[in-house]
């Protein structure tokens, strides 16, 4: 079983805490000045204080792709920056669990997370379209859309209301679509199963009698270790081996 899909990688940015990131976005409005910015300035020669900001992860920062996406991007804002923005990145759970950073970022009690945009399918059900879309188009075919068809407009706007700025930072290839506990041989071995699914995908196997559940990715294994689950999908096959779900889903 296998699907087509392109998986986006995205950092949130809150409208909160005296920083508003979505005017950066506008043609018409300059970037925004140290005040505007949560910075002071330092005197006469035009310095400003760096801006630092706590970044939550819904990936380990040694995760393959997109752990090390993660820690580049904050590599290379300090790098174009010259240091006056500082991100410092939160390993999962380290500020809040994955599945609640939404929030935390839309209430200013975060200053940015680093994630997939369905992890908040049940906040805006139309980011499902904006990531791991089962059968959908190649990377070449989804940056077209998205860049060159207006649909990064239509994704930014989407948050808008949530008082999030979002930005895509990062894709990557075609995942697989499951590790399984028991060997399946036809669709109604799926009749009954409770897995881990995500997005789209998820109510594509709903339909053939799988239970689904969002976990995020650091919580699959203890799932399936555990039998709380009978089986899961979750990414490309170097960082799913990373996570060893063959250790217990041998299918």
């Amino acid at each position: 079983m296998g699907r087509t899909v392109v998986v986006v990688l995205a950092l949130l940015v809150g409208a909160a805490g005296g920083f508003v990131a979505s005017q950066w976005n506008t043609e018409d409005s300059a970037a925004p000045s140290a005040e505007t910015a949560g910075g002071t300035g330092t005197g006469g020669d035009g310095d400003v204080a760096p801006i630092r900001w706590k970044m939550a992860s819904a990936f380990g920062s040694q995760w393959p792709i997109q752990g090390e996406l993660g820690i580049h991007l904050v590599e290379q804002v300090g790098r174009v920056t010259g240091g006056t923005v500082k991100i410092q990145f939160f390993e999962p759970n380290a500020l809040v669990p994955p599945l609640e950073m939404f929030d935390a970022v839309s209430q200013g009690s975060i200053d940015a997370a680093w994630a997939s945009a369905g992890l908040w399918a049940g906040k805006i059900p139309a980011l499902q379209f904006f990531t791991a879309v089962p059968f959908g188009p190649g990377i070449g075919e989804y940056l077209g859309w998205l860049y060159a068809d207006g649909a990064e407009k239509t994704y930014r706007d989407l948050y808008v209301p949530h008082g999030i700025h979002a930005m895509h930072c990062g894709l990557h290839s075609p995942e697989g679509s499951g590790w399984f506990r028991e060997e399946i041989k036809s669709i109604e071995d799926l009749r009954g199963l409770k897995m881990r699914f995500f997005g789209l995908g998820a109510r594509v196997m709903e339909k053939l009698g799988v239970s689904t559940q969002l976990l995020a990715g650091g919580d699959i294994f203890p799932a399936l270790e555990l039998g709380a689950i009978d089986a899961a999908e979750y990414s490309m096959p170097v960082i799913d081996l990373n996570q060893g779900f063959y250790q217990v889903a041998k299918h």
